[in-house]
């Protein structure tokens, strides 16, 4: 059933986008991916410099363009990995010079369609940020050209070092760029993605907050019992040598170190993630005010629609807290940071 929706989902992604450059005016896509050498990419080690991937392929290739009175959204793909392209949809609010950035990373059955949405595009440009929408490996565009028998949980070690991996390559694509402030990146991610972003974080200093949504991990117990496993399958995650492999990808061993750096939202009706799961990833922070609890989807999206960004919120703070002590240093001139606001 999941593999059959990542086709569908694939086919849906390739004909939404085509019509999507048409309509900006901008050049078709690329119809060969990026040259990429083959490289030996090691998905249990998180940093970087330790991942195999060349740090210098962070070029990207500008398909589809959109103007619109509050920002201007963007689709580039970039490509780190042979055969792997990615799409990156980057909005960026109008009148405002390098804006801090938020990363968008959602479950593994999302596709792109919400990032070309013009609804979110203004809401997650709000106070002067901008934000950077994709999707992790072996999900939409990215998985149409792997068998089907593969999926993302039955490669979970490469669908979360991958991902884990790419938050960072695509940073430092960012800040390439030129026209964004990497210094301020705060990362939202929800269920699968939520994983990925706190294994991001832990690995990557320049992801200052994460807001993780519903987060797996805990992967033992969350492979046993979680109802996103085919029950046929499940045994075959649940032997060590599976088990093994994704040990050194479990969030739970990074969010004690994290600190304030992460906000977990938890909703007790997630039927990705169960009860005593949620439990234990709580556990496992630093801090339980860190960790917020709903009852179900609908008090959490009330939540969201009367209350400011968290992540903005942080961001503009930590942004406030560095422009007041390098105005306050000795013997220099007073200096300041672009503000967040509009």
């Amino acid at each position: 059933m999941y593999r059959s929706l990542f086709l569908a989902m694939a086919i849906l992604f390739l004909c939404v986008s085509a019509s999507h450059a048409q309509a900006a005016g901008a050049s078709a896509a690329p119809s060969v991916f990026l040259d990429t050498p083959e490289q030996k990419e090691d998905w249990t080690k998180l940093p970087l410099n330790k991942s195999g991937l060349d740090l210098t392929a962070i070029n990207g290739v500008v398909y589809g363009k959109s103007e619109k009175p509050e920002f201007t959204s963007e689709v580039v793909r970039v490509q780190w990995r042979g055969g792997d392209p990615i799409d990156l949809y980057v909005v960026r609010p109008h009148g405002v010079s390098k804006p801090p950035v938020i990363l968008f990373l959602y479950d593994y059955l999302s596709d792109t369609d919400r990032f070309r949405n013009e609804a979110w595009c203004k809401r997650v440009v709000e106070r002067g940020f901008a934000a950077v929408g994709f999707v992790s490996a072996l999900t939409g565009q990215r998985y149409s050209t792997r068998p089907m028998r593969e999926w993302f949980v039955s490669e979970l070690q490469e669908s979360l070092g991958s991902s884990t991996h790419d938050v960072q390559m695509i940073i430092s694509y960012l800040a390439s760029r030129g026209d964004i402030d990497t210094t301020r990146v705060g990362m939202l991610g929800e269920n699968s993605g939520a994983t990925i972003a706190i294994l991001a974080a832990a690995a990557d200093p320049r992801i200052k907050f994460v807001d993780a949504i519903n987060p797996w991990g805990d992967w033992p117990d969350w492979l046993k019992e979680s109802k996103v496993i085919p029950e046929p399958e499940r045994a075959a995650y649940l032997k060590p040598e599976f088990l093994e492999k994704v040990a050194m990808l479990d969030p739970i061993k990074y969010l004690p170190q994290l600190g304030g750096r992460v906000r977990i939202e938890q909703v007790a009706t997630d039927p990705m993630t169960p009860g005593d799961v949620q439990a234990k990833i709580a556990a496992s922070m630093a801090s339980s005010n860190d960790v917020m609890h709903y009852a179900d989807v609908e008090s959490l999206v009330k939540v969201w629609m009367t209350q400011d960004w968290w992540l903005k919120k942080k961001l503009c703070a930590a942004c406030e807290e560095t422009a007041q002590s390098m105005s306050s240093t000795p013997h220099e001139e007073p200096k300041t940071l672009p503000s967040a606001s509009r």
